[in-house]
């Protein structure tokens, strides 16, 4: 469907975001300790944001379990349930597509593993 790319940077976390050849998003996070990765398009514009959810010290020091919300945008407020009414919404420049959806999911798994899984043993 699409590709996730990580560019190298010594601070940032830099990820571009393909479908086909085509690229239709940039991340730029400004650093290491911000967990907010915010999808711009070309002029720069918000398409989508993918945050990982700070659970606790003791649950995130202890555990390798993230949770992580991905957000695409305003939707109906009568279609929200659960916990989805606390999520503030976005305002975004256009709606992404199903397959931009897919990989902006592939992105999310993407940062936990390049970032917050801990690796060997």
């Amino acid at each position: 469907i699409g590709v996730v790319h990580r560019r190298w940077h010594l601070w940032r976390r830099l990820y571009d975001l393909y479908l086909g050849n085509k690229q239709f998003a940039v991340v730029e996070n400004p650093g290491l300790w911000n967990w907010t990765f915010t999808l711009k398009d070309i002029d720069g514009e918000v398409l989508a944001q993918v945050d990982r959810d700070w659970r606790g010290f003791g649950f995130e020091i202890l555990t390798d379990a993230g949770q992580y919300v991905i957000r695409f945008g305003g939707s109906d407020p009568s279609s929200k349930i659960g916990l989805a009414n606390a999520i503030q919404d976005l305002d975004v420049r256009r709606p992404l597509t199903l397959a931009e959806r897919a990989v902006a999911v592939a992105l999310a798994i993407s940062l936990d593993n390049d970032y917050f899984s801990r690796h060997g043993g």
